[in-house]
């Protein structure tokens, strides 16, 4: 039973097992979750699933890469991409709750320099993101995705500023 559950959430339900790009696949899941997610309760919302999911996800690595036949960061484990892509989106959100928008709008530029700049992070690997992936523990599995959607974030967050701010769009 525990290690259906933990492969079930370390592949998002095997979603990690898609021919081409796995960790693209998985990073693709988290844009319609998140939304729903934002939809349903916003910002606070989005921010208690980065945080309880990491935990699982987290939890469900370790327990995966127990299995003799993986290795200690198996391209089918995809729940870091999801939690990731979950962090490069924070701003987005937390920007349309703390503007009362309506949750069911959620621009798509932000969703898509989100993603793009998230994959960019998670592929290349730059400075912290390459150190937690050389972890080679599930910490650093997490950790590595984590990083790359700070990352990712804090460019969003400012191509925002850029945007809506300065040049009044």
């Amino acid at each position: 039973m525990k290690q259906n559950l933990s492969k079930l959430i370390a592949t998002i339900c095997g979603t990690g097992y898609a021919p081409f790009a796995p960790g693209t696949a998985g990073s693709l899941i988290a844009l319609p979750s998140a939304y729903l997610l934002h939809w349903a309760g916003g910002f606070p919302l989005l921010l208690i699933a980065v945080i309880t999911g990491f935990f699982k996800g987290w939890w469900a690595t370790a327990e995966y890469v127990k299995r003799p036949e993986t290795s200690e960061d198996p391209s089918e484990v995809v729940v870091d991409e999801l939690i990731g892509q979950w962090v490069a989106l924070l701003p987005l959100s937390w920007g349309l709750w703390h503007a009362g928008t309506e949750p069911h709008v959620f621009p798509w530029p932000g969703w898509v320099a989100a993603f793009v700049l998230f994959r960019l992070f998670d592929i290349t690997k730059p400075g912290p993101v390459g150190w937690a992936d050389r972890r080679g523990d599930p910490l650093g599995v997490m950790l590595d995705d984590i990083i790359a959607g700070i990352f990712a974030a804090v460019l969003v967050f400012a191509a925002a500023g850029i945007f809506h701010g300065l040049l009044g769009l």
